[in-house]
């Protein structure tokens, strides 16, 4: 009996250690962009559909992109967005993943492939709550693998609105959804 509850509170010191741990190293679900939004509002991102992939190099770097939409997104593509003339409804989101990309010494032709986590840039559809920036809140999560957590850049929703606006025509959406 002795020796099994040693264990027992053993292995609940170690899950609380170990729960903890994550807790201090991960903020994906509690970091926030000032004055917008959390990411926890894109919770499951890494689930949705892929809406396209590109490869950016700014300052020098290179980066892999994947955009990913979530279903109401993937919807408004199909639809035939942005061809249709059909704004993006509210509650449509984007993720963009940047990886720092690397030359993958597996594959024979050593193509560009993700490597460590760059940033997560993020759109919402809200026509009321970001009416100013023509219905979308914007948001630029850096990644610090030292310390393993993300932290917002810029100073609010507002802060993707200028480079977005030469997409007005558009729906301030640059990414196409390529035929399949």
């Amino acid at each position: 009996m002795a020796k099994t509850l040693v264990a027992l509170t053993a292995t609940a010191a170690m899950s609380l250690a170990i729960a903890g741990g994550v807790a201090l190293a991960d903020n994906k679900d509690t970091v926030a962009v000032p004055n917008g939004y959390a990411l926890s509002e894109f919770k499951g991102f890494e689930t949705w559909q892929v809406i396209g992939v590109s490869q950016a190099n700014p300052q020098g770097l290179q980066l892999i992109e994947v955009i990913l939409g979530n279903p109401e997104m993937i919807e408004t593509y199909k639809a035939g967005f942005p061809a249709n003339g059909k704004p993006v409804p509210d509650g449509a989101r984007m993720v963009k993943i940047h990886w720092n990309a690397k030359k993958s010494a597996e594959d024979p032709g050593n193509p560009l492939v993700p490597d460590t986590l760059h940033d997560i840039d993020t759109m919402v559809k809200d026509s009321k709550r970001f009416a100013a920036t023509g219905g979308w809140g914007y948001g630029q999560f850096n990644y610090d693998a030292a310390t393993d957590t993300f932290s917002p850049l810029g100073t609010g929703a507002a802060c993707g609105y200028a480079c977005h606006n030469v997409a007005k025509a558009k729906d301030y959406v640059f990414t196409t959804f390529p035929k399949r």
